[in-house]
């Protein structure tokens, strides 16, 4: 080859060089970029340790410069205090990925060390990747303390709820000492969050209109009209209009203007309906239809007309006898029962006895100005006394003993005739009709719980021809 082929491809290996160099210097740029974009800090290390690359976001995080690091093998750099320990040096003592948390610069951190292996399995490098936890913990802080707060205000909004039932119920004058009124209480207040419908059962004068009003003046509806109506009370010609309404010339007498009814008064709020029992058959097919569809069709009119209405019934009566007398329909009864709350009678929670005494006492006191007391005898009478009329005869007797006895105490002479006859007659009972009376009564509550004598003696722990033999000798009609 002549010298001047030897120039000539000693130029080319030249070039040739010159583009490898430019095009590494290229990727050399590109990497150093791509490094510095990273929002992660990156500090890159040879096989001993020693620094090679920190990117911007390393500074930034740490505080820690390059020239602090490069050149510097990372076991000197902890010596320093840099970093409290080094993730480089446990990669390349365990030749494997190590996370660990790290205090660089002050500021606590999450190190990632990763090795990079050659052809032949030898660590050439760490690659080590830190996040600021500072920030994080500072959001963990703040999110811990919010979650805080809001238990606060849960805990305050719970607490104003409660008191908020509690003013609710002391301005009703709701009266449970006993266990089974604070259960019922506390089931009122339980369905008054949500939209179910209500069958309250008791005897007549239980105060099954009070729970009825416990369930909407602590419902969100309280608020909304709260409208009764006693569906004995009204003529069963009158009824439909009082509660579906009428348009004008719908009947004979019927306001020219017609009439909104009650459902429509009761819009957005309760609908109390008393003594359902009472409520004529052919009514109750358009009552189910407006629970059904939560519409309603004035009398003479065609037009439906929605409603947003909370229906609570309450009866006296046992409507399941009723229909299976045909007297009240099943599915009305079903769309009605939703939820049943039954009212026990005083004689069975004689512990509220007094406490109601003294609360309808002070009640009078207050209204008239009066300072009447009731002496411990006549006390002790009033709680021992049958009240069939449950807590509205309560009620009646103390204002009536209130406003007509002339001195201040109210003694036995005061209390009216059949409270005394009532105590002489318990007196003269034997043991033996008490301990009767009150079998009767426990087998009649378990028998309208269970249905049948089979459960029903179950329930009691008995057989059932026991069972069935007490019912005769106690005259309960028997079941089958």
């Amino acid at each position: 080859m002549s010298n001047h082929q030897l120039l000539r491809s000693d130029q080319s290996d030249r070039e040739e060089l010159n583009q490898a160099l430019k095009h590494a210097d290229q990727l050399n740029k590109q990497l150093e970029l791509i490094i510095n974009s990273s929002y992660d800090g990156i500090y890159i290390s040879d096989s001993e340790g020693n620094g090679l690359k920190v990117n911007d976001a390393y500074t930034r995080i740490t505080g820690i410069r390059a020239e602090q690091l490069l050149g510097k093998n990372m076991k000197d750099v902890v010596k320093e205090g840099l970093v409290s320990e080094s993730v480089t040096m446990k990669v390349l003592e365990t030749k494997q990925p190590v996370t660990i948390m790290q205090r660089a610069g002050g500021k606590e951190v999450l190190a990632t060390g990763s090795p990079v292996f050659d052809e032949e399995g030898n660590i050439i490098n760490v690659i080590t990747n830190i996040r600021d936890l500072t920030e994080l913990n500072r959001l963990k802080e703040e999110l811990e303390k919010s979650k805080a707060l809001n238990e606060k205000y849960r805990r305050e909004l719970h607490q104003q709820r409660h008191q908020q039932q509690e003013s609710v119920l002391e301005q009703l004058g709701v009266v449970a000492h006993s266990k089974v009124m604070q259960e019922v209480i506390a089931l009122a207040q339980k369905v008054a969050t949500v939209d179910s419908s209500v069958l309250i059962l008791g005897e007549s004068g239980v105060g099954k209109e009070v729970i009825a009003q416990v369930i909407h003046y602590t419902s969100n509806r309280a608020d909304q009209p709260f409208i009764k109506v006693n569906c004995g009370a009204i003529p069963k010609n009158l009824l439909e209009s009082e509660l579906f309404g009428y348009e004008r010339g719908a009947f004979t007498g019927a306001d020219s203007r017609g009439k909104a009814g009650l459902f429509e008064r009761a819009d957005g709020g309760t609908l109390f309906l008393d003594e359902i029992g009472d409520m004529p058959l052919d009514l109750q097919v358009k009552l189910l239809r407006a629970l059904q569809e939560f519409e309603i069709t004035r009398v003479g009119g065609s037009q439906t007309i929605k409603v947003n209405v909370r229906v609570i019934s309450a009866t006296n009566k046992d409507l399941e006898q009723l229909i299976k007398e045909g007297q009240f329909r099943k599915d009305l009864y079903y769309r009605l029962n939703v939820v049943p709350i039954y009212i026990p009678p005083i004689r069975n929670r004689s512990s509220d006895i007094v406490p109601l005494i003294y609360f309808f006492l002070n009640r009078v006191n207050k209204k008239y100005g009066l300072n009447k007391v009731l002496s411990k005898q006549a006390l002790q009478l009033l709680q021992a006394y049958f009240w069939p009329g449950n807590v509205r005869e309560i009620q009646n007797i103390v204002e009536r003993l209130a406003v007509t006895t002339e001195e201040d105490e109210i003694s036995i002479d005061d209390l009216p005739f059949f409270i005394n006859q009532d105590h002489r007659r318990q007196e003269q009972r034997s043991l033996k009709s008490m301990v009767m009376s009150y079998e009767k009564e426990i087998i009649q509550q378990k028998l309208k719980k269970y249905k049948t004598t089979r459960k029903t003696a179950q329930s009691l722990g008995i057989s059932q021809s026991a069972l069935v033999k007490k019912m005769k000798r106690l005259g309960i009609k028997t079941e089958t």
